[in-house]
């Protein structure tokens, strides 16, 4: 899959609200972030706890360029949590972590401005 990160493209073709449901995306909260040197791009290896519906999930997020592993823990963020396991070297990503790139193309996180229950699915 080619994501584009180019904030002038055009929006994506249209989809009906049944596709748009089967994205499942939550809020959780980081409870580990640990470097992840072995990564193509600068990247960190996520421990997010969705609370109890998803559990605890694992995450490669491309977001080293802008985030400290100590600064992520207790952290909000949001997840695609229903999309297949993707293995990234020998790390087995288990979650989309979300953000939007920034004018350098550096992912910034994405997350909701104040605390929502873990597992908490975006509407």
């Amino acid at each position: 899959m080619h994501l584009v990160h180019d904030h002038a493209a055009p929006p994506a073709g249209t989809i009906g609200f049944d596709d748009f449901l089967k994205v499942d995306i939550r809020a959780g909260r980081v409870i580990r972030a640990e470097p992840f040197p072995e990564a193509r791009k600068p990247s960190l290896k996520l421990t997010i706890d969705f609370g109890e519906g998803v559990g605890v999930k694992r995450s490669s997020a491309q977001i080293a360029e802008l985030y400290a592993p100590e600064a992520l823990e207790g952290r909000m963020v949001a997840a695609v949590v229903n999309f297949p396991l993707r293995q990234i070297g020998k790390f087995m990503s288990e979650v989309l972590t979300l953000g939007f790139p920034d004018a350098q193309g550096r992912v910034v996180l994405f997350a909701p401005d104040e605390a929502v229950p873990l597992g908490a699915r975006l509407f």
